[in-house]
């Protein structure tokens, strides 16, 4: 028969974490959840004016469609629904209401000055900066 070791103290000490070892573990886990979150929350930001940007290319299309078929600017974004170039009016993704685009008028044409002015433009109504600095009031 083996004679019997008595476990000491080194085996005992080894057997779990030390405070320190969790304190660091701990830490790092806090520093990757930080970064997961602002990478989360930047991608949304991309999302929402990626769709921004398209909505604005297709109510832009759709005043340019409108000219072209009347020779005219619609005199409000809704006309451009009730004359069946748009379903619906878009939502401005980064203010969440379909009330807040920014209408730019065109400028009374010197040839045609019965014409009435409309809109050849629009803007999204929401305050701030993009990712990329630019204003939104300027896409």
């Amino acid at each position: 028969m083996a004679p019997h070791r008595r476990a000491g103290p080194r085996l005992a000490a080894a057997a779990g974490f030390t405070l320190i070892e969790l304190l660091v573990v701990m830490s790092l886990l806090v520093v990757l959840a930080t970064i997961g979150i602002m990478a989360h929350q930047s991608s949304v930001q991309r999302g929402r004016e990626a769709v921004l940007k398209q909505d604005l290319f297709h109510l832009r299309e759709a005043i340019d469609q409108h000219y072209a078929d009347k020779g005219k600017y619609p005199a409000a974004l809704q006309e451009l629904v009730s004359a069946g170039y748009l379903r619906r009016m878009p939502q401005d993704p980064l203010t969440g209401s379909a009330d807040t685009w920014q209408e730019v008028m065109s400028e009374p044409d010197p040839s045609n000055p019965s014409a009435e002015p409309g809109i050849y433009d629009v803007k999204s109504g929401a305050e701030g900066n993009g990712l990329d600095g630019t204003p939104y009031s300027e896409w």
